[in-house]
C-alpha cells in the first residue's frame, strides 16, 4: 500500500508539472515617465562601428524613437489601418501588402514576391492584445510593454504607414553606441542585472509564471527604483532606451544581393544573455518570422525616404 501511495504521489508531481503555462499572467504595471511616442535626433557624422570599432560616417542627420514601438501604439494602427483597408484579416493573421524584393536566384536565397504577408498572428497566446473579429486591443497591463510577436513585414507595415521607415542597420548601431567612444553597450563597457532586462536580470517581471522571463515596460531602466528593484539609467548616448535587452529590433536593411534573405535585428532580448546585448551583435530570421522576443522602433529623415 505504502508503494501505492508513492506511486500515486510521483505521478501527481508529474501530472502538475505538465499543467498548461500561462503566458500572460498577472503583472505589476509600472509608470516609468519614458515617452514612448518621444523621438531623438542623430547628427550626420563618423561613429565606431562593430566589434572592431571601424570609423564610419553617416552624412545626414536623423531621428528614430526614443523607445520600441508598444504594444498600445501598434493596436492603434492596425485599428485604424484595418479600418481603411490598409490591414487585411485572412485566417489567424492580420496581413498587409508588401511590393516584394529583386530576386537575384541565388542558393537559399527566399523569394519574396509582391503580396500580402503576414504582421502579427490573431490567436498566439504569447501576444499581448486581441482581436475579436472587428477590433484589436491591448490585454490590460501590457499597454507600454513592447510590441512582440510582430513579422519584419509587420514592423515595415507600421514605419511606413505613418511615413517613417525601420532604421538601417548602421543608423541603429550609431543610435545606440554613440559617437565619442567604442562602448560594448549604450551605457558603457559593463553591464550589470540592473542595467537592461536580459536573461536572469532578476527584475520584478522575472519568473512571473513558469514560461519565464518577461519582457519589462519601455523605459523601465532608466534610474528609477520600482517596489525595492533599483534599475540604472541605461539611457545610449542620444537618449534611447532598451537599446539593450527587453526585444530584438527589426532593422531595415535587405542584403540581397549577397544571396542573404533574412532580415537583421539588433539588442538582445529578456531571454538572451548579456554578451548579445552588445551593440554589434546581429541576429536574422526570415522576414515572416515572429516571436515573442522580438520588437522594433522606426526611423525618419526630413526630406528623404
Amino acid at each position: 500500500m505504502k508503494r501505492l501511495v508513492l506511486t500515486l504521489s510521483l505521478l501527481a508531481v508529474l501530472l502538475a508539472s505538465c499543467a498548461p503555462v500561462d503566458l500572460n499572467p498577472p503583472i505589476p504595471v509600472y509608470d516609468t515617465g519614458v515617452d514612448p511616442s518621444a523621438w531623438a535626433r542623430v547628427p550626420a557624422g563618423p561613429f565606431y562601428h562593430g566589434q572592431e570599432a571601424e570609423p564610419v560616417e553617416i552624412p545626414y542627420d536623423y531621428e528614430i524613437m526614443v523607445t520600441p514601438v508598444t504594444v498600445a501604439q501598434y493596436v492603434d494602427f492596425l485599428n485604424v489601418a484595418l479600418a481603411d483597408g490598409t490591414v487585411l484579416i485572412e485566417g489567424e493573421y492580420a496581413l498587409a501588402f508588401y511590393p516584394g524584393d529583386p530576386f537575384y536566384g541565388k542558393k537559399h536565397e527566399l523569394e519574396i514576391r509582391a503580396g500580402n504577408y503576414p504582421l502579427v498572428p490573431l490567436a498566439d497566446l504569447a501576444s499581448r492584445f486581441t482581436f475579436d473579429g472587428s477590433a484589436f486591443a491591448a490585454l490590460p497591463g501590457w499597454e507600454t510593454h513592447p510590441m512582440t510577436n510582430v513579422s519584419w513585414f509587420g514592423a515595415w507595415a507600421y514605419c511606413g504607414y505613418y511615413g517613417w521607415r525601420l532604421p538601417t542597420e548602421l543608423e541603429w548601431e550609431k543610435a545606440a553606441r554613440g559617437s565619442e567612444d567604442a562602448r560594448a553597450y549604450p551605457w558603457g563597457d559593463e553591464i550589470t542585472r540592473q542595467h537592461a532586462n536580459y536573461y536572469a536580470s532578476r527584475d520584478p517581471f522575472e519568473d512571473m509564471s513558469s514560461y519565464g522571463s518577461l519582457t519589462t515596460p519601455v523605459g523601465f531602466y532608466n534610474g528609477r527604483t520600482y517596489d525595492g528593484y533599483q534599475t540604472y539609467d541605461a539611457r545610449s548616448p542620444y537618449g534611447l532606451y532598451d537599446m539593450a535587452g527587453n526585444v530584438w529590433q527589426w532593422v531595415g536593411d535587405v542584403h540581397l544581393q549577397e544571396g542573404f534573405s533574412d532580415r537583421v535585428m539588433h539588442g538582445g532580448s529578456r531571454n538572451t544573455y548579456d554578451m548579445d546585448l552588445r551593440v554589434w551583435v546581429r541576429n536574422s530570421a526570415p522576414p515572416m518570422y515572429y516571436g515573442p522576443a522580438v520588437g522594433f522602433r522606426c526611423a525618419k529623415i526630413d526630406g528623404r525616404p
